[in-house]
């Protein structure tokens, strides 16, 4: 074989995994369920090369064939997923010390998964009183300050599919339920930079977060407190640094 062959067989080879991995990408954007026609559209790729490249996910595990004849991320994923979460939150963890330390409160990290937010790293507020959220713990968006500022800058379009796809269940009598409203918040967080929680997801408890820009994956951080201690004044202090945290940690994670 030839130098020249050989490269060519190289670049093929790479080719095709930065295809599989598109798509999988792809199905994570899209929900998490798409067809065989939805995955040539959305990537642009020949209908036999989603087919080839689909079957060998399906044969690997990271893709299962519904009764309905479209495909769903499979279960094998879920390994590389938590341990690659797990890595994330070490990285991110002196991000968030850094916001607590200045700030005093509970300071998070989360990330879109599919139509969810999952939260992959916390470091809890020193004061005997704080909010504590569960690593793993996995949420709607729209009633999440780390959501909305996720939302915010995504396609309208997208959001609207994902907020049919997920409802909008009322959690406190602060919940936004209607989507022209929660539009409108996703309008104004774009704007500012930041989104708001304001005891929509728990009484009492009021949250700010950026979203990370240039990220590998869908990622905010936020910070939370009881509403007494967050105040309009925390909340101005916050932004400018969760702004140039966010910026550091995007640095860290290239």
């Amino acid at each position: 074989m030839t130098a020249a062959s050989e490269a060519k067989g190289r670049t093929g080879g790479v080719q095709s995994i930065e295809r599989a991995f598109g798509l999988l990408e792809t199905m994570a954007d899209e929900g998490g369920m798409m067809g065989l026609s939805q995955l040539a559209t959305a990537s642009g790729l020949p209908l036999p090369t989603i087919h080839r490249l689909v079957r060998t996910l399906v044969d690997l595990g990271y893709l299962r064939q519904e009764p309905s004849r479209q495909y769903v991320l499979g279960p094998k994923l879920i390994k590389l997923g938590e341990s690659s979460a797990h890595m994330l939150g070490l990285r991110a963890r002196p991000h968030l010390a850094r916001l607590v330390d200045e700030l005093g409160e509970s300071a998070n990290m989360a990330m879109l998964d599919g139509d969810q937010i999952v939260y992959v790293a916390q470091v809890p507020s020193r004061h005997s009183m704080r909010m504590f959220t569960e690593v793993g713990r996995r949420v709607l968006p729209h009633c999440t300050a780390v959501g909305k500022a996720l939302l915010a800058g995504m396609p309208p379009e997208r959001t609207r599919e994902l907020l049919q796809r997920n409802g909008m269940p009322r959690y406190t009598e602060h919940t936004i339920t209607d989507p022209e409203e929660f539009t409108r918040q996703l309008a104004t967080a774009a704007t500012n930079g930041y989104a708001i929680d304001d005891g929509e997801q728990e009484l009492g408890v009021r949250c700010v977060a950026v979203a990370v820009p240039q990220a590998p994956a869908h990622l905010a951080i936020s910070i939370s407190g009881p509403v007494g201690r967050m105040s309009e004044q925390l909340v101005d202090r916050a932004v400018p640094l969760l702004t140039e945290v966010s910026q550091a940690l995007s640095t860290d994670l290239r």
